[in-house]
């Protein structure tokens, strides 16, 4: 089986759509630990923690930022993409879900995929799930094919990706992401042991991610996107009313970086 065609106008017009999505949706698209995401030549699957439908178009924003050089795909309800057959041609690929022709078709895709160089988006939770919650629980469609093409190729990188969508002091939300230790698989790995170690090294990389948004810290993270500014509404009116009547500058951000530093409105009244 072949690895599914796309077509690079199409998937170029997907793109700047997709860049539109988050510049008009979120404050800023922010990640840490960009430089775990790496091809070695070694088969390379993603896969992510599942809150949000954002979640897909998270993906094509990193390889296009990231990874611009390699194919990348993911798969998606077979019942959902025949409603939208373009997505076909920027990488998307039909499963069945919950039968056994649909993992047949999970894996021979998702093996070719790998085997040509393309690098595979999963979410193996499967469902929306909330951010926070534990333990994870994952279907067995990625271990299985991890420990095939591993069997097939003599190794295997899964990559761990958390994902959040959290409010800070804008209008709008930022979409933080973080790369975990990547999981190198080898051949002849027992499976249970295999599910354990991808469960362990995302909810690990989750923890992280969830304690640099606990500090708001937009230092420790690379921003990818930057959105609109201004906090709108009341506080934008607000805002700008403050600054006719000062003589002052109109700041649209809600914090204001001096120094090296984030003083946020209102710190210090």
């Amino acid at each position: 089986m072949d690895a599914p065609a796309i077509s690079m106008p199409i998937l170029g017009v997907f793109r700047r759509i997709v860049r539109g999505y988050f510049r008009r949706h979120f404050h800023g698209v922010r990640v840490s630990a960009a430089s775990r995401f790496v091809h070695d030549g070694t088969p390379l699957i993603v896969y992510a923690n599942h809150s949000s439908w954002w979640d897909p178009m998270v993906g094509f924003l990193l390889a296009e930022r990231l990874m611009p050089q390699r194919s990348h795909y993911a798969p998606m309800d077979a019942e959902a993409l025949a409603r939208y057959g373009v997505l076909r041609k920027v990488g998307i690929f039909p499963v069945e879900m919950k039968t056994p022709k649909g993992a047949v078709q999970f894996l021979r895709t998702g093996t070719a995929i790998l085997e040509r160089g393309g690098v595979l988006w999963v979410t193996p939770q499967g469902r929306f799930v909330d951010a926070r919650t534990r333990p994870l629980i994952f279907k067995p469609g990625l271990v299985a094919l991890a420990a095939r093409v591993s069997a097939a190729s003599g190794g295997c990188t899964v990559l761990p990706l958390a994902i959040e969508y959290p409010f800070w002091d804008e209008r709008l939300p930022e979409a933080l992401l973080r790369f975990g230790e990547p999981v190198h698989i080898l051949a002849g790995e027992i499976a249970e042991s295999l599910q354990t170690r991808l469960i362990d090294a995302l909810a690990t990389t989750m923890d992280e991610l969830r304690e640099i948004a606990l500090r708001r810290d937009a230092g420790a993270l690379t921003t990818l996107s930057q959105g609109r500014l201004g906090v709108g509404g009341f506080y934008g009116i607000g805002k700008k009313l403050k600054a006719i009547v000062l003589r002052q500058p109109y700041r649209e951000e809600h914090t204001v970086a001096e120094n090296g530093s984030v003083e946020r409105e209102g710190d210090n009244a």
